[in-house]
């Protein structure tokens, strides 16, 4: 088994098994996806598979500055100009939906969007905001009965409006301590309805999300990307991870792949593994890989595909430099997160 192989993953064909890591850019000026954006991706569709930034689907989930949303059809159009660029090269394209949930500021939100998440708890920390630099993360509302049911039509509709735009499926952020995730976890979920409590009602809406997304767009085109024993976005570590994550897990089979975000805990080995064994389906493993780890990493079945983040920022041709052994460009870090072309979209690709 080689990174460089095919793999057939639900409805599709893959020519290698490198997937491009969701990374967030905040080029999405208006929460609108556009021509950087298209150029950018369309550099990048020698990749296995896409898997876009995070984008919300819903105003209420935007939370940080300039990152793009599909709830609108100007998000829609905006994006089928991406996902014709990348069919057009030859790529495979699955968009991320990413609603942040508490880890969000109010001055990054359009008039009349809130600040929502399982109960009233807010982060550690502080958020760029355009208009007023780094401000403190505001204490979120506690999601009523009302707001779980509109948030869950919004995340079904995003899956529509994802296939309306032309991607190959979509992935539901369930990581890195944003909204799916914050129902996951005990220190963000102090509810004491049917969606919160033991860790079978913490992981209720996240089911109930990904459920109802494949019922819309067939669950071979659904993924989710985990963070089991993160502690991203003031996640404290807790008892139950591995028990979450494997009921999760076995309650997700069926879905297209599970995408897992390593963490350096000593027992995130033996966490994946279970997850692996009880979700029954295609593994992403995402985690600082270089060729090497990625080759031994499926050679022993830890994952189907390996996905890349960094490298992808800086190396638009990754898969030939990777397949060729040839030297990777570093990214400039301070243009992570600015608004133009500079660090985003200049990459050159290898020469020959």
């Amino acid at each position: 088994m080689s990174l460089f192989s095919s793999y057939r993953l639900g409805a599709l064909e893959l020519p290698n098994r490198i997937a491009m890591a969701p990374m967030t850019r905040c080029r999405a000026l208006g929460g609108v996806p556009n021509a950087l954006m298209r150029d950018y991706y369309t550099q990048r569709a020698s990749a296995g598979l896409i898997i876009t930034e995070g984008t919300s689907p819903s105003p209420n989930g935007l939370g940080y500055a300039r990152i793009p949303g599909v709830y609108s059809a100007e998000q829609i159009a905006g994006w089928k100009s991406v996902t014709d660029g990348v069919h057009g090269a030859g790529g495979r394209i699955f968009v991320q939906l990413m609603h942040v949930g508490r880890i969000a500021h109010q001055n990054n939100l359009p008039s009349g969007a809130r600040i929502l998440a399982p109960s009233a708890v807010a982060s550690a920390g502080t958020m760029w905001t355009d208009s007023g630099g780094l401000l403190p993360l505001p204490t979120p509302a506690e999601m009523t009965a009302a707001d779980l049911k509109e948030t869950l039509a919004e995340f079904v509709q995003a899956a529509k409006n994802a296939r309306s735009a032309g991607f190959d499926g979509i992935e539901l952020h369930a990581a890195n301590g944003y909204l799916l995730e914050q129902f996951l976890h005990p220190h963000t979920n102090r509810r004491s309805d049917e969606y919160g409590g033991s860790l079978e009602r913490r992981i209720r809406f996240v089911v109930e999300v990904a459920r109802a997304s494949a019922e819309v767009i067939g669950a071979d085109r659904v993924g989710m990307r985990l963070s089991p024993h993160g502690t991203f976005n003031d996640l404290p570590p807790h008892d139950e991870v591995e028990a979450t994550y494997t009921t999760l897990a076995r309650e997700l089979r069926g879905l297209v792949y599970l995408h897992l975000v390593a963490h350096t805990h000593e027992s995130f080995g033996k966490t994946a593994a279970a997850i692996r064994t009880s979700f029954g389906g295609p593994i992403i493993a995402n985690g600082g890989y270089d060729r090497e780890r990625a080759e031994k990493a499926l050679a022993a079945k830890e994952a189907d595909l390996i996905a890349f983040g960094k490298p992808f920022i800086s190396n638009p041709d990754l898969v030939r430099r990777l397949e060729h052994r040839g030297s990777l460009a570093e990214p400039n870090v301070a243009t992570f997160y600015t608004a133009d072309a500079v660090g985003y979209a200049d990459y050159p690709a290898l020469a020959g």
